[in-house]
């Protein structure tokens, strides 16, 4: 059985850090590219950050530049998300992905709610 299970989200002050972390079982992490997206209240859901199947490359969308880093151990079957200096407009639930370019697969976990105010 497929599962991504994200943890780690929390209500966190403006300026403030978090890391979330996201567990897989279920099927071969290393072939997957692995990303976070993240949806707030009334907005579409986007693209956060992702990183190649062996780790060795990183993606953010301009936005995220500079305050988000994603890394992956493949060992543990695990993907992270660390967040610096967070907003209040970061608030938003964060989803995890898996991704198979070959099958073109996707599978998402249920999200972890992150909370940035004061």
């Amino acid at each position: 059985q497929v599962q991504l299970v994200e943890s780690g989200g929390g209500l966190v002050q403006p300026g403030g850090s978090l890391r979330l972390s996201c567990q897989a079982s279920g099927f071969t992490f290393s072939s997957y590219v692995m990303s976070w997206y993240r949806q707030a209240p009334g907005k579409e859901r986007e693209l956060v950050a992702a990183i190649t199947r062996a780790g060795g490359s990183a993606n953010y969308p301009d936005s995220m530049k500079g305050r988000f880093i994603i890394s992956r151990d493949n060992a543990k079957n695990t993907v992270y998300l660390q967040m610096n200096s967070l907003k209040p407009e970061d608030t938003a639930v964060y989803y995890c992905n898996a991704f198979a370019p070959a099958s073109r697969i996707n599978y998402w976990g249920k999200g972890t709610l992150v909370t940035v105010s004061s």
